[in-house]
């Protein structure tokens, strides 16, 4: 076993960006800084709860990981299936008690959440676009995780809404890059009922459903503070294309990567408009 692999399954860097996602969302939504004693608990949470997440995800996933991710710590015998499982559950208890000391809304939301994690690693993701629902709606729900705990929702609720259907977007077409290794343990994914093209219409239409989504601050009177979302719509826009241009896996990746980056780019786009409205 190696002691790596216990922060290596966890994917810190998910989990960190995901932390960030929550204290940017309660910024967003006061228009303001939190005390620093909720900025850490919203934080410790959210990471807590993606980094059990993960880690239940690879668990289930195990045969899948064996062919799309073999360098993973489970397929190569980094840590074994039964430590994996217990070191989940030890990471979401601990995420469950420190939400108790946010208030009581926030400490429901996370045990919703992260039996939500559970569920979807051990029974959603395989249905077709069930999986792709649940944890884009996890996702969607991480900036109003933020926004809850200080009581206010503002801007949030539209960036929940369009960190929601951009992870769509991106969880169609992951599935598409790893359709190899999901039709091998018998998923019936998106991709795989009704082909990788009109997988990727599904995905590309989310990813201009975002952008739709992303004007919506403009009617509520956001002004210049906009202009921040341009450069991110541009970048949903692109991936939109590199799918419906080709199907093939490095096509796919590179277009889920960039729907990735582009949720903490406009939590940041928000952020801007929030402070400067």
């Amino acid at each position: 076993m190696e002691l790596r692999a216990f922060v290596e399954i966890t994917r810190p860097h998910n989990c960190a960006l995901a932390g960030i996602v929550g204290v940017l969302g309660s910024i967003v939504a006061a228009g303001g800084l939190p005390g620093l004693k909720i900025a850490a608990l919203v934080f410790l949470v959210v990471f807590l709860g993606c980094a059990g997440g993960n880690t239940i995800n690879d668990y289930f996933d195990y045969e899948i990981d064996k062919i799309n991710r073999p360098e993973r710590p489970l397929p190569r015998g980094a840590m074994s299936r039964k430590t994996a499982f217990w070191y989940s559950i030890a990471l979401f208890i601990v995420g469950i008690v420190l939400a108790w000391f946010i208030n009581i809304w926030d400490f429901l939301l996370a045990i919703v959440a992260y039996v939500t994690m559970f569920l979807y690693a051990w029974k959603l993701k395989p249905m077709p676009f069930v999986g792709n629902i649940a944890v884009a709606s996890l996702t969607g729900a991480t900036p109003l995780y933020g926004a809850i705990a200080v009581g206010e929702i503002g801007l949030a609720g539209t960036l929940a809404l369009c960190a929601f259907l951009v992870n769509v977007a991106r969880e169609v077409i992951k599935d598409i890059e790893d359709i190899e290794g999901d039709m091998v343990k018998g998923a019936k994914t998106l991709p795989i009922l009704v082909g990788r093209k009109k997988a990727a219409y599904v995905g590309a239409l989310f990813a201009i459903l975002t952008v739709v989504a992303s004007f919506l601050p403009v009617k509520a009177g956001i002004g210049l503070g906009y202009l921040a979302m341009l450069p991110v719509d541009a970048i949903i826009l692109y991936s939109a294309f590199l799918i419906l241009r080709s199907q093939d896996r490095e096509s796919a990746h590179r277009s889920q990567i960039l729907l990735k980056v582009s949720v903490f780019l406009a939590v940041l786009a928000f952020l801007i408009a929030s402070l400067v409205r």
